[in-house]
């Protein structure tokens, strides 16, 4: 089943993850586009996924991470987790 793709501003911080991310970055622009092309591929997302079951990671989460992935030169999933929770602690401080 396809998990619903929502977000989640304040779940696993207190700090907004706008604030995070400074206003001319541009990965503010990068985020707008994929999320258009990801609303276009909605449908079709919706027609691979099962009715039934546990739902899943959300494909358009997933897209998004393996984007973040490419665009830094991280090797695998779990340098990226690393590589995130070092950088939201650094700029926590």
């Amino acid at each position: 089943m396809r998990g619903r793709f929502e977000e989640e501003v304040g779940l696993f911080s207190y700090i907004d993850a706008e604030r995070r991310i400074p206003t001319k970055h541009p990965l503010r622009k990068i985020r707008l586009l994929v999320r258009e092309v990801l609303d276009e591929l909605n449908e079709d997302f919706d027609h691979l996924y099962s009715h039934e079951g546990r739902p899943s990671i959300q494909p358009e989460m997933l897209l998004s991470a393996l984007l973040l992935q490419a665009f830094y030169g991280i090797r695998s999933e779990r340098q990226l987790m690393e590589q995130l929770d070092y950088t939201i602690s650094k700029n926590m401080t």
